[in-house]
């Protein structure tokens, strides 16, 4: 009877459920790709045979690559944002704060010759890409965690005699890390779609961007099928680690208040 209660809204299912609507839906999607394909997109067997060409053509080389870019690029990204939002409890610093959170409507149009000029191409450049593009996004999520956060908080702290600094570390940082780790989640997903772009401007070091380009230009589509599944079992690994991590560094962000699944 679980798995009819499922169908109703804000029913409370087990785990177990959840596996079997997963998996039903997992499989009526394969079923619907293998018998037609949606139309153009090559059968699932196609894609298949593509995977040991495109390993023997470097696909390998290219996705450490790509890899390596993401985790750098990242890094930066969290250790620029984090500084700037958590900087903004400083008055004077938080029109700092909102310009650079404007930067999200900002494209690379344009940009990338700025950077080009400044870097000079190469490593530094695609980093600095992808840095620019993310951290807008960064910043504007964890301003609004901040902005979330309940002002009894900040009033309880007080109360134990903290110092306004104290009260910036046990609230402010300590108490959003675990919202901190929920951001950098979603721009490292983020980052991978910007990646594949980047690397399109800057060929120099390959990547999977360049390969997607590549196999494009020539239309061979279970090629460039295949490698965007690759990307999404390395993008759910990544994720998974970094959930991971959250859990090691945020065991209270486990707690729950009541049974939600």
């Amino acid at each position: 009877m679980e798995l009819v209660s499922g169908l109703r809204p804000n029913q409370i299912v087990s785990r177990s459920t959840l596996w079997l609507y997963a998996t039903a839906w997992g499989a009526c999607l394969l079923f619907s790709w293998w018998r037609g394909g949606f139309g153009l997109l090559p059968r699932p067997l196609e894609v298949a045979h593509e995977l040991p060409r495109l390993f023997s053509h470097g696909l390998g080389f290219h996705l450490c690559s790509s890899l390596y870019s993401s985790v750098i690029a990242l890094a930066w990204t969290a250790g620029i944002g984090l500084t700037l939002v958590y900087s903004s409890v400083i008055p004077a610093l938080r029109p700092l704060l909102a310009t650079v959170e404007k930067l999200r409507f900002w494209g690379f149009a344009g940009v990338t010759v700025a950077f080009t000029l400044w870097l000079g191409g190469g490593h530094d450049l695609k980093i600095a890409l992808l840095v620019f593009g993310m951290t807008g996004f960064f910043v504007a999520a964890m301003h609004d965690e901040l902005r979330a956060i309940p002002r009894e908080r900040f009033d309880y702290a007080r109360s134990l005699g903290m110092s306004e600094w104290r009260v910036v570390w046990e609230v402010v940082v300590r108490g959003t890390l675990d919202k901190a780790f929920d951001v950098l989640r979603q721009n490292a997903a983020m980052g991978w779609m910007l990646l594949t772009l980047v690397e399109t401007l800057v060929r120099s070091e390959g990547g999977i961007g360049v390969l997607l380009a590549n196999e494009s230009k020539h239309m061979q589509l279970a090629a460039v099928a295949a490698v965007q599944g690759v990307v999404f079992g390395v993008g759910l690994l990544q994720d998974a680690l970094l959930g991971a991590l959250k859990r090691l560094a945020c065991p209270h962000a486990a707690l729950r208040l009541e049974r939600s699944e």
